[in-house]
């Protein structure tokens, strides 16, 4: 049970890196993985993704093949949950 007194963002995390993460995870969706730059750019044009999300993913390291949007997240400095409940 969690207590109503806690906030209920996990710590490592704020409301903007949480809303840009359910963002790229829209954009990108689940059969993309693994993935490099290049294509995730892709995918998310495809998908729709808006342009804060494809300006993000061009900010990526080239060369570098990510696993999920958790790695994605934290190559963009998103703040990031530390424990998963």
């Amino acid at each position: 049970m969690t207590d109503p007194h806690q906030a209920a963002t996990a710590p490592g995390t704020d409301q903007g890196s949480i809303e840009r993460r359910a963002a790229l995870a829209e954009a990108l969706g689940k059969e993309v993985w693994p993935a490099d730059r290049e294509q995730l750019i892709a995918k998310a044009q495809e998908g729709g993704g808006t342009d804060r999300v494809l300006s993000d993913l061009q900010r990526l390291p080239a060369g570098r093949q990510f696993e999920n949007v958790q790695e994605v997240a934290e190559a963009l400095g998103l703040g990031t949950e530390q424990q998963r409940f």
